[in-house]
């Protein structure tokens, strides 16, 4: 079993990684500029600078001799002359910047460019010269001529980029800081779990329970009113959008009768009516599976060679049919585990619950790009872990199964 662990985690590896390359693509190229989706495009240019320090994102993407700078933005001078407009001595024709003659004219630059840091200017210009510190720019006895410009700073190591700053980050299990909060998302992460697991965990161990005692009770009275009647039951539930037992169970059990609060996070008090919703609410779907499993069991030969045998139902049920049904139970509760630490995005956005639900909801309508990226993935990584030990649940349950 060792020698099986050993080669499936180092099987995990390639995958961890897969994920860790997907999230990071899917945050820092495919969403765009996180600075801007976090500041928003009226931000300074100078403060979105610093938040790209911060968190890496002013560095080369994969690898790379040179980067962008927010001091000086790309300009070709196609239809405005940007940041040139109105200087003295500066006039624009027909995508073209023209410096007046024996001139020195500050680069509009946003801010003041790093003195630890080299730059480079690729300038599409006649007659007109650069200074070396950046800051200005001259014209000879005639008149300069600019028709684009770009500014680059240039990398000491073409390594030092944003993807491998991500991975030193989580070498160091450091998930970033967040945007809205200003805090490490690790600790955010290690705060909210607490409350999404008190929510999550007995609504998935009181949900799995009780459906699979009913669908063994479905088995055991299988084809009379008393089978029929779950069935409408459950198709009922699983009818009844979540949304309508949310608000619901709000009005009617918090509200118009007082049984329960409806908002908050102060003791367990408040976690019983959103377990109550959320077993109620999953319940439906979870009795037709287990029901199916059960009675497709209840069908094969060897439960009537025990019952040939003078084997009670009960006995039948309990010793051979839950047994047997083992494998289909283990894949669809280990399946569930890793969604446990997110908790329930609407149970607690409704309740006020402060978990990683509700923490991921803040994270999207903030565009929060580090909550968001560490939550889908840590998630990938349990979702990964969890596989693993659906397999170890299988050769535990079933001697059948062979860990090779």
């Amino acid at each position: 079993m060792l020698r099986y662990i050993t080669k499936r985690m180092l099987q995990m590896i390639p995958t961890v990684f897969g994920v860790i390359l997907i999230t990071f693509m899917l945050f820092n190229v495919v969403g765009g500029s996180p600075a801007l989706q976090a500041l928003g495009p009226h931000a300074q240019a100078e403060t979105l600078e610093q938040f790209d320090e911060q968190r890496g994102f002013n560095k080369p993407l994969f690898f790379g001799t040179e980067t962008k700078t927010r001091a000086y933005a790309d300009s070709d001078f196609k239809r405005t002359a940007g940041d040139w407009q109105g200087m003295t001595g500066v006039t624009y024709t027909n995508g073209t910047v023209t410096l007046a003659a024996n001139g020195e004219y500050a680069l509009p630059l946003k801010f003041a460019l790093r003195t630890d840091c080299k730059y480079r200017i690729e300038m599409n210009a006649t007659g007109v010269t650069v200074s070396d510190d950046w800051k200005t720019v001259k014209t000879g006895e005639a008149p300069g001529e600019i028709r684009s410009i770009k500014l680059r700073r240039l990398m000491n190591n073409p390594f030092d980029s944003q993807f491998f700053f991500y991975l030193k980050q989580l070498a160091h299990l450091d998930f970033g800081i967040s945007s809205s909060n200003n805090q490490r998302v690790s600790k955010l992460l290690l705060d909210g779990i607490g409350p999404s697991l008190m929510l999550a965990v007995p609504i998935f161990f009181i949900g799995l329970i009780t459906a699979v005692m009913l669908s063994l009770f479905c088995a055991f009275w299988r084809d009379t009113w008393v089978d029929r009647f779950f069935v409408v039951f459950s198709v009922a539930l699983m009818s009844i959008n979540y949304l309508v037992w949310i608000v619901a169970g709000q009005y009617l059990l918090g509200f118009r009768l007082g049984w329960f609060p409806v908002w908050g996070f102060e003791d367990s008090r408040y976690l019983i009516l959103p377990v109550l919703i959320g077993v109620f609410s999953g319940l439906g779907a979870e009795l037709r599976f287990y029901r199916t499993i059960m009675l497709d069991e209840a069908h094969r030969d060897y439960v009537r060679t025990a019952q040939a045998k003078g084997v009670s139902r009960a006995g039948v049920l309990f010793k051979h049919v839950l047994k047997n049904a083992m494998i289909p139970i283990i894949t669809n509760t280990v399946i569930a585990i890793p969604f446990l630490y997110t908790g329930s995005l609407l149970l607690e956005s409704f309740f006020g619950i402060p978990g990683l639900g509700y923490l991921g909801i803040n994270a999207i309508n903030s565009s929060d790009v580090d909550v968001v990226r560490a939550i889908v993935l840590v998630g990938s990584i349990i979702f990964v872990i969890a596989n693993l030990l659906s397999d170890l649940c299988y050769a535990f349950v079933d001697p059948r199964v062979k860990l090779k």
